[in-house]
Formats: C-alpha cells, structure tokens, sequence
C-alpha cells in the first residue's frame, strides 16, 4: 500500500487488496506491484477488469472497458430482452468496436438467449474479445466497423451497440497517462470533432438493422445533439439517455418499423437513407419510450 500511495494512486488499499487476492506467489505480487507503481493500468496489471458484475479479460494494449458504459449496457439488455420475447429467434446482438467484448459479453449474459457477434479493428483486441466472447457462444471478427461482419447479418440485427472513440484529437493529450500511453490510439481519437467514427456508424446502420432495430452508441453530453443530427440523418429515430450518477450519455437510434427492408451493399445505401430519413421525419412523434433504468431521457437534447 504504501508504494502504491507513493506512487500516486488514490485508491492504493483497494488496488493493494486486489494485487493480493490475484497474485499467486510474493514474487509474482512484487512484479505486479513494480508494473502498477510504472503506470501500468491497474486491469492490465490483473490481466482482467470488473465490468456488469463480469470478469473480463483485459490484455495489455487492450481498451480497458470504463464503469460508465455499463450505463449503455444497462440500455441495450431492456431493448434485447424484448427482442427476445419473439419465440421464432433469438436477438441479433452485433458488438462493434468491441474492444475486450466487455459490452457483448455482459449483453449475453444478462439476456440469455442471442446471437452475439463482436468486431474490432485492433488485432490485440480481437484475441482478448475472443476469450471473454468465445464461452458464451459469440463470434469475434477483425476489421474495420461492418466490413468483416457477414453479409448475411444486413436486416436482421436487432441491438447494434458501438463504443465508437469519441474524444476529440486535441483533447487525447489530456487523458490520464494511463489511457493515452498505454490504451490504443484507435480506440481514444474520435477526429476533429470526436464524431468520425460515430458517423461513419450511423451512416449505414440503418442497412444492417431489422426492422425496429436499435443502435446504441456512447458520447459525451455536450457532443450529444450533434450525435442526434447524424442518427436522423442516418435515417434512424433518435433519443438521448443520460446517467447524472455515471456521468454517462448514451444516444440511441431505432430503424422505424415501417421502413423499407435494406437493399444490398452495392449503389442503394443513398436511395434508402433517403426514403428512411422521410419515414423519420414523419414518425418523429412515435420514438420508443425509454428502456428502464434511464435516469432522464431527452428526446432532441439542448446543446
């Protein structure tokens, strides 16, 4: 405790306590000691994180899963469990930008009966997301957001969650050490304006959802409304949920039922966002009610 107070750790009885319960020998306890006390994060010194009452696996190098996603989760299980309700299937999850697959593995976990398949650009994270994804029967594919995932997956998912980086590139510079320097870029810079990936999400999602189909992505509160423009934009109906406790905002974005089912990946992408934005449009009134557990939901947040 004491050299991990010395070395700056705030809450060094608790990490002490966890660097005993994990370590297997004194000598192993001393090396961890020494890698935690280096700024090494404490879930890559365990080798794993605490996350929706989960142990998941974290390899070095590998985006430790934050607290206050489980706020997303907490979303996404009331909108899974429903979708679970159908008797001929069960949900389609899809985890993108899945890193450790934290988020599918607490999806599955908590709804029981899905279809769970995770992707990530990072090829340290494709490994670590297999362990933690693999036992509880997901598949976990490597490559960029939607382009490894199977074809046939277009239309059918039901929860599409996606952890998207989201801190603006000038702002990376002031991330705790422990993230900036031993957490992958890609899974930190969102661009100028912390939304490069998010639309590149949003863009397309509309293709790969079913019918009444949900999107869920994390970002920041003041980045929220101009992550709503690019969900309607997207064609999706957009709703914000905000955690004051996590210090969490979530932004999710619902294929309108009625709209017309996605057509293939060559030339069409354009024609049928445009047909949906108008549905969109039309259906602004009729957004989903917020899943349980929202601590306040705003249906077009102010800046």
């Amino acid at each position: 405790m004491g050299k991990l107070r010395a070395a700056g750790c705030v809450f060094a009885e608790d990490e002490a306590e966890l660097l005993l319960t994990t370590a297997r020998t004194p000598d192993e306890l001393a090396a961890m000691v020494e890698r935690r006390i280096v700024g090494l994060p404490l879930e890559h010194v365990l080798g794993w994180a605490e996350f929706h009452g989960l142990r998941i696996a974290v390899d070095p190098g590998v985006f430790v899963p934050r607290r206050r996603t489980e706020f997303l989760v907490g979303q996404a299980i009331g909108l899974g469990r429903r979708a679970d309700r159908r008797p001929s299937r069960p949900a389609v999850v899809v985890d993108l930008c899945c890193g450790s697959g934290a988020v599918g593995a607490a999806l599955a976990t908590a709804i029981g009966r899905v279809e769970l398949y995770a992707a990530d650009i990072e090829a340290a994270a494709v490994r670590c997301a297999r362990r933690n994804v693999a036992p509880l029967g997901g598949t976990v594919y490597e490559g960029d957001l939607f382009d490894p995932l199977p074809t046939g997956l277009r239309g059918r998912i039901d929860i599409l969650v996606a952890n998207v980086p989201y801190v603006p590139t000038e702002e990376v510079g002031l991330l705790p050490p422990e993230a900036r320097e031993h957490e992958p870029l890609v899974a930190l810079d969102g661009g100028t304006d912390g939304l490069d990936v998010l639309r590149r999400v949003t863009a397309v999602a509309a293709q790969w959802l079913a019918p009444g189909g949900h999107l869920l992505v994390e970002t920041s509160e003041r980045q929220a409304p101009l992550a709503v423009g690019e969900f309607t934009r997207g064609g999706l109906l957009p709703r914000v949920a905000v955690s004051d406790e996590l210090y969490a905002t979530v932004v999710l974005g619902t294929r309108p039922p009625t709209a017309p089912r996605p057509e293939g990946p060559k030339g069409a992408e354009g024609t049928a966002r445009r047909s949906v934005r108008g549905t969109a449009r039309r259906s602004a009134r009729t957004a989903p009610s917020p899943a349980s557990g929202t601590d306040h939901t705003t249906a077009s947040p102010s800046p």
